[in-house]
């Protein structure tokens, strides 16, 4: 028996204006959830390294929940179990923002532990000397330095958190991939339209290494 497979250009150019429409729910959740998870990861990545155990332990069961679970499961236990839990319904969409919120805020928090820690001490001996508190030898010399060294691990969380947003099509949400199963239910073409949700993947991550990579050489430049 002899297979034949050829590829449906048309097939695949056609399906493309549909699928964008799931690129601004694509980078809602992603960016909305960042910005969140960003907050997150400096609150409690500050926590990890503080010296009072009673204030570190709530982060470390925080960072190792989060890290150690998959974000599906994480996604399919805010959208499906949470609502059990606080009697109301909770939207795909405010679902999809909260997994990849919490999810990241996660391996930021060891962004932010690593990118402090790696400052050698002299500098925070450095401030104290001037006369500086020990908040602002923080903020004004200890952190700058550190958030030049997160930019690169920032950056890759970025683009991995675009990325599990495919996952979120489980709820509904009508990202891109969720787009393509739509499509694909109505016109069978699954290699064509899968091979553009790729393609439309690669230019957002690509387009977000580019820009990552002129903030991390401008940052390294202003040294």
């Amino acid at each position: 028996m002899e297979f034949q497979f050829q590829f449906d250009w048309q097939a695949a150019i056609d399906s493309i204006p549909f699928l964008i429409e799931g690129i601004p729910y694509t980078l809602m959740i992603s960016f909305g959830g960042l910005i969140i998870g960003f907050g997150l990861g400096i609150f409690f990545g500050l926590l990890s390294i503080n010296k009072n155990w009673f204030l570190r332990w709530p982060a470390t069961a925080y960072i190792e929940i989060f890290r150690g679970t998959p974000i599906l499961v994480q996604v399919l236990f805010i959208f499906y179990g949470l609502p059990d839990l606080i009697g109301a319904p909770i939207e795909p969409l405010t679902a999809g923002i909260a997994a990849i919120a919490l999810n990241s805020g996660a391996y930021i928090s060891e962004v932010v532990r690593g990118g402090v820690q790696s400052i050698d001490k002299g500098q925070t001996e450095a401030g104290l000397s001037l006369g500086l508190s020990r908040n602002q030898t923080f903020w004004s010399i200890v952190w700058p330095q550190a958030f030049r060294r997160m930019i690169p691990p920032l950056g890759n969380q970025a683009i991995v958190s675009i990325k599990d947003t495919s996952l979120f099509s489980v709820i509904g949400v009508g990202e891109l991939v969720r787009q393509g199963q739509i499509y694909i239910a109505n016109t069978f073409t699954a290699f064509e339209v899968y091979f553009v949700v790729a393609i439309l993947y690669l230019c957002i991550t690509l387009t977000l290494s580019i820009i990552l990579r002129f903030v991390e050489r401008r940052g390294l430049a202003s040294v």
